[in-house]
């Protein structure tokens, strides 16, 4: 009878363990879709997702409803660690694009604040594109922890809105308003779309009728403006 009861056990758990894989892949995707937006092109999609369903399967197998946390909470860390090591191991940037990303850092130390991704096209000789690739790569290379030297490029928001850099939130509200509001429409239209409403930036495509590839620069460029806005007028 304990042995039937034990064996019972084991089944339903592993069905609770497959439902919450199942229940949560979309999971999955919506964490690559939005990371891409970090990066720069030419990263392969279906390795993220497939280290992402690999975090999300050691989630639901270590995952213990009794500490009660929500699985959804629980398995966001381990599927976003599991594609961030996957980013580690497989995505070193290619020689042109660290030559790239030397040339912008280059000119942004040397420009005047603020700056502008026009500025640091023509400063470098690079298209506006090559420009926000650029950033895209160095946000990839802080995002994985790669490079932390060469601060500040303002390429995350949270880049200048630590705590340690903020006297109030309220000012910290004024400022970014103030930082959307400077933002061109387009530019202004994709980080509403991308931070308030969370979607991705296919859907942001299909919405605007451009394509992924122009989304994620554009969206490179305004969060690049954003963070020399908040930098140059937050004291």
């Amino acid at each position: 009878m304990q042995l039937a009861t034990q064996a019972y056990g084991a089944v339903a758990q592993k069905e609770r363990r497959d439902r919450m894989i199942l229940e949560h892949l979309p999971l999955v995707r919506h964490l690559v879709g939005k990371l891409l937006a970090e990066l720069p092109p030419g990263v392969d999609e279906e390795n993220l997702e497939s280290a992402g369903i690999l975090g999300l399967v050691e989630a639901a197998n270590h995952f213990d409803p009794e500490r009660g946390a929500q699985f959804k909470t629980y398995a966001y860390t381990r599927i976003r660690g599991a594609i961030l090591d996957e980013l580690r191991r497989n995505c070193p940037l290619p020689q042109q694009m660290l030559q790239r990303v030397a040339q912008v850092r280059r000119a942004y130390d040397e420009l005047p604040p603020p700056v502008t991704t026009e500025a640091l096209a023509a400063a470098t000789g690079l298209s506006e594109e090559e420009v926000a690739d650029a950033l895209a790569a160095i946000r990839m290379t802080r995002l994985v922890s790669w490079d932390q030297s060469g601060e500040p490029i303002g390429t995350r928001l949270d880049d200048s809105q630590r705590p340690d850099r903020l006297v109030e939130k309220v000012e910290q509200k004024r400022l970014l308003v103030e930082a959307l509001e400077a933002l061109d429409e387009r530019e202004r239209t994709i980080v509403t779309l991308y931070y308030l409403e969370d979607l991705r930036l296919k859907e942001i495509g299909e919405v605007l009728r451009l394509s992924e590839s122009r989304v994620s620069r554009v969206l490179s460029a305004a969060l690049f403006h954003l963070a020399e806005y908040l930098r140059t007028h937050g004291g």
